[in-house]
């Protein structure tokens, strides 16, 4: 098995790239999936998170309130500390669980937008970083998810820096060109994954 890393920051193409690499047969763990499945109704953790919280973040009918709890958290340090406390070792124990069940052989990639802040790097055999200048992300933010320039810029600034993502890379896509010149590129990355996939398959090598 090849454990990719897969990353960058919100509006850079990520997930442009990890549809790209599903299409060519890397098995992809999505984590902004297993975030949401984590706290469905009667796990765990939404358990926690209504002991920490209060109840004033459970709906009627039992689901997270997410705008309830992100009123909460966001700009409270204290308080995105322990739900990250909370969530995230439950999300790496669910990636682990869906990267057991893809099988030996399978080129696996984690599709985490916080593989950085949540120190997951290391334990990846090749991280991928997507990246664009900020003012890409911003541009793009503000036209296709119709934000303000205050609002993408406060969403930038709450993620890893741009200089903290690509220093954890193997590899980085530059994803300011057109969709067909990004699609070439990730064909280049995903033949590079298959070579590394097998040179680890050799005895002696990898």
């Amino acid at each position: 098995m090849l454990r990719v890393g897969l990353t960058g920051g919100i509006g850079a193409g990520k997930s442009t790239v990890s549809a790209l690499l599903a299409e060519r047969g890397a098995v992809v763990i999505d984590y902004d999936r297993l975030a949401r499945d984590v706290v469905d109704p009667g796990t765990p953790a939404l358990a926690e998170i209504a002991a920490r919280f209060g109840d004033g973040v459970i709906t009627a009918d039992g689901a997270l309130d997410r705008p309830a709890l992100g009123a909460i958290v966001f700009g409270d340090p204290q308080a995105l500390g322990d739900l990250n406390a909370i969530t995230h070792p439950a999300i790496r124990e669910l990636g682990a669980a869906r990267e057991r069940a893809a099988g030996p052989d399978a080129i696996v990639v984690h599709d985490n937008p916080l593989l950085v802040e949540m120190r997951a790097a290391a334990s990846c055999d090749v991280v991928i970083v997507v990246d664009v200048p900020v003012d890409v992300q911003v541009e793009r933010l503000m036209s296709n998810r119709g934000m303000s320039e205050a609002d993408a810029r406060a969403r930038i600034a709450a993620q890893a820096s741009r200089e903290k993502r690509t220093g954890a890379a193997d590899l980085v896509i530059d994803n300011t060109g057109p969709e067909d010149e990004l699609a070439r590129a990730v064909g280049g990355l995903w033949d590079e994954l298959v070579s590394r996939a097998a040179a680890r398959s050799v005895p002696g090598e990898g």
